[in-house]
């Protein structure tokens, strides 16, 4: 079945993801979800991404209704050894975090779902990151930029923590917040082209 081309809406007020998709020539508008981050519960990361994701997507899916809208929404955690980390709650919270991912390896895992009508996509990408040794007064020094503060896992690889990352196995943006080759796939059966 053909589709005529939609309006895309990115169920965020994330600027790393607004940054991603504007790689791309197809406008979109955001519309941030507004709906609090539960906690994970029983979940496990990838299903717990997806939840999130989910719950975003129907939330601003209410807000066009009638509308020939595809809505686009992500989440993204860091998980060490089955623990969760979202964003810190404070700058001590930050730091923990750091010391907990130093000289070790995680998952970054996103949820991303996309709405079209009746049509509902959901899935999930995981990348192995290894983080080399920190400091306590390299830890000190990057929480002190507040960068850390509205990440997941308390960092971003694209910002001042690449310095941390020593490999990745896995998709590079989705350790930034949206994994483009799946996001891509996602849409193309919603009947959205980025090229």
């Amino acid at each position: 079945m053909a589709w005529n081309e939609p309006e895309l809406v990115l169920a965020s007020a994330s600027p790393r993801r607004r940054e991603l998709l504007e790689k791309f020539s197809r406008p979109f508008s955001v519309c941030p979800a507004r709906g609090e981050e539960a906690p994970a519960g029983a979940m496990g990361p990838e299903d717990y991404v997806q939840a999130l994701a989910r719950a975003k997507a129907e939330e601003v899916a209410a807000l066009y209704a009638g509308r020939d809208a595809v809505i686009l929404a992500a989440d993204t955690v860091v998980e060490r050894d089955g623990r969760i980390l979202g964003k810190p709650a404070s700058p001590e919270d930050a730091q923990a975090m750091l010391r907990s991912l130093s000289g070790r390896e995680h998952r970054v895992w996103t949820g991303l779902c996309v709405r079209r009508g009746s049509l509902l996509l959901t899935g999930a990408e995981c990348t192995r990151v290894f983080f080399r040794p920190l400091t306590d007064r390299e830890i000190g020094a990057y929480v002190s930029t507040g960068e850390p503060l509205d990440k997941a896992g308390a960092y971003g690889y694209q910002g001042l923590a690449c310095l941390f990352v020593e490999r990745i196995q896995g998709d590079y943006y989705n350790v930034v917040g949206l994994p483009l080759c799946r996001l891509g796939r996602m849409l193309q059966e919603a009947g959205v082209t980025l090229l």
